[in-house]
């Protein structure tokens, strides 16, 4: 089901800008993600591939994030294993920019509380706050597609 709502999300947003199909298996990216939890690191990434107006990463994380704000790009995440609580809309705390159009902070004052597991997939729009919240002790990854606006 996942595999096909990429292919589906990913076959709407590059709609005549790419001609190459990437596909990544289940298996694949268990491995992959073996191969993030062995890092070693509370949060680590790989960035898979780079289409037009949009990317795609595998992201990792042993701990909460940092809350941030992306102005110019939405995500979908797809989670792939474990479960988080994402906190979305609210305040960022503490804001500082990272790099252009990309707004960072120690967490978000208000907003609302999701919780999200393996199989969901989720929508947030530019400009949203939002940050992952793991308990200790609780791994979670997520396949992410970043989606630049026009």
């Amino acid at each position: 089901m996942k595999a096909l709502v990429f292919v589906l999300l990913t076959g709407t947003l590059a709609f005549g800008a790419e001609s190459q199909v990437d596909i990544y298996s289940a298996k694949q990216l268990q491995a992959m993600s073996r191969q993030l939890a062995q890092k070693g690191t509370q949060f680590a990434a790989w960035d898979l591939a780079r289409y037009g107006n949009h990317y795609t990463i595998l992201a990792f994380r042993e701990a909460t994030g940092s809350s941030e704000l992306h102005e110019h790009e939405a995500d979908f995440f797809v989670v792939e294993s474990g479960e988080a609580t994402l906190l979305t809309g609210g305040t960022i705390v503490n804001p500082h920019t990272e790099k252009p159009g990309e707004i960072r902070g120690t967490s978000i004052e208000g907003g609302e509380r999701h919780l999200i597991a393996a199989g969901d997939i989720v929508h947030i729009p530019a400009g949203t706050p939002h940050q992952v919240l793991l308990e200790k002790g609780k791994p979670f990854t997520y396949f992410v597609v970043k989606v630049t606006g026009q």
